[in-house]
């Protein structure tokens, strides 16, 4: 996909029409909105751990200065080690050296969007270096050579059909195989690698400050296996997934789980403090957390919006969204799609090259409903479009419409100018390609309600 505005706007009208996207998203987003409405009854009061999750994540925000060196203290005297990445340069160099330094070939993966984000699995494949994921969703897509699809679950566009047929043509397995068919056989290849992997690497949900923690959230223990196996373990971290202590977990863990999956809890829930103790069995030699910035701070110096950083990956907003139920994730062309990524991405890389995403809502405000840390996405996408126009990259033709349009509209002899006959050619002349696209254009009335009203007529 393109990362142009007019690159998005083709990829999303195709992706749009697609019959078998549509049929097979409304059934996993389906499937989802059952869950999630029943996990939210385990909740008694949602509202409640909704403005603490919210005050907490402002804590951090306003504190995360303090908070930052405060977990990178307590992680190191655990026998762990702490680099500051700047950017996703910066952090696959580091990444790369401590590989290097080990004289490793193989890696193995949990499911980790901050890895996404800095694309380091091709990285890896550049320098030599064999990196399989071990997520079931993410093990899919890479097999595929795709991108995940959905934050949360990255194989939420393929069908049980599809991925039979892609196991039948790399494994051979039988094309009519069921869930759990599939499901061991890929557990009987990751098996073997978890023991041969040189190195472990992995996301984190959360740094955990008073303990210098991180906090790992699966369903599948491939985490566990990533960080026990290996003799090096590296977490790659988001700056802004930082709680002040471990006993914030009790509000942050449920509702990661309730509003992700719709579960109570998730199956394995794990805090790792550093690498394995003297009288620890298992566990790695060595251990590193990558503290990733790459634009955070940019989205944190702006105070209408840095709540955009208080998102948990939950993947909520994506799934009530009604744009990315018909557009798909592949086509926002950035690491974390739907709302909140439309949030995100104009500060993490530039509201240039990603202010088009501001745009691409209804303002339904489903997304601001659903926040589990109540963040008010509708109105950060309003905020972008207005830093866009600020900044002046709003395109010069668009300038002048609008400039025209708000001239017009402020003087009713200039409104009233034109007839409706004129009017409606205006129409189609201006906007036949865009707003009557897919869709019959509005007819303006031949006359005005002022010049009716004037005439000594009433609406009916």
């Amino acid at each position: 996909m393109g990362n142009t505005a007019e690159e998005f706007l083709v990829a999303s009208e195709q992706k749009a029409f697609e019959i078998d996207h549509r049929r097979i998203i409304n059934k996993n987003i389906d499937k989802y909105g059952v869950a999630f409405e029943r996990g939210k009854e385990a909740m008694i009061n949602l509202e409640h751990s909704k403005k603490k999750g919210h005050v907490t994540k402002w804590r951090v925000m306003e504190n995360l200065d303090k908070f930052l060196p405060e977990f990178e203290s307590n992680f190191l005297k655990r026998g762990g080690k702490v680099i500051w990445a700047n950017d996703a340069d910066e952090a696959r160099r580091e990444i790369l050296s401590i590989i290097e330094r080990a004289g490793a070939k193989t890696v193995i993966k949990s499911k980790s969007m901050a890895t996404e984000e800095i694309h380091l699995n091709a990285a890896l494949q550049e320098s030599g270096v064999e990196a399989l994921e071990s997520d079931l969703g993410e093990y899919i897509v890479q097999l595929l050579g795709q991108e995940p699809y959905h934050m949360v679950t990255p194989a939420m566009h393929l069908s049980t059909e599809d991925i039979a047929k892609l196991f039948n043509e790399k494994f051979g397995s039988p094309l009519d195989s069921t869930p759990e068919q599939l499901t061991q056989k890929a557990r009987e290849i990751l098996r073997e690698k978890y023991l041969k992997a040189d190195v472990g690497i992995t996301g984190a949900n959360f740094l955990i400050a008073d303990t210098g923690s991180i906090a790992i959230s699966e369903n599948e223990g491939n985490a566990r296996l990533t960080t026990s196996f290996p003799k090096i373990h590296i977490a790659v971290v988001g700056i802004e997934k930082m709680i002040p202590s471990i006993t914030d977990l009790d509000t942050f863990w449920p509702m990661l789980a309730t509003h992700g999956t719709g579960q109570n809890l998730t199956v394995y829930n794990t805090i790792l403090s550093g690498p394995r103790q003297p009288h620890e069995t298992d566990g790695p030699e060595e251990m590193y957390v990558v503290l990733l910035d790459n634009g955070r701070t940019n989205l944190l110096a702006q105070k209408d919006q840095r709540q955009g950083l208080y998102c948990i990956r939950c993947g909520a907003c994506l799934n009530v969204c009604p744009v990315f139920q018909n557009i798909g994730g592949h086509t926002y062309d950035f690491t974390y799609g739907g709302p909140i990524g439309s949030v995100i991405a104009p500060h993490l890389q530039g509201m240039e090259k990603f202010k088009h995403l501001s745009y691409a809502s209804s303002l339904c405000g489903k997304c601001t409903e659903v926040c589990p840390v109540k963040i008010d996405i509708h109105k950060m996408l309003l905020l972008n479009r207005r830093d866009a126009v600020k900044e002046g990259l709003t395109p010069l033709k668009e300038k002048w419409g609008w400039a025209i349009w708000t001239k017009g509209m402020l003087k009713r002899s200039l409104t009233d100018f034109f007839g409706g006959k004129m009017k409606n050619i205006f129409m189609r002349i201006f906007f036949k390609k865009t707003w009557g696209h897919y869709k019959e254009m509005p007819k303006v009335a031949e006359k005005s309600f002022s010049q009716l009203w004037k005439e000594g007529h009433r609406s009916e």
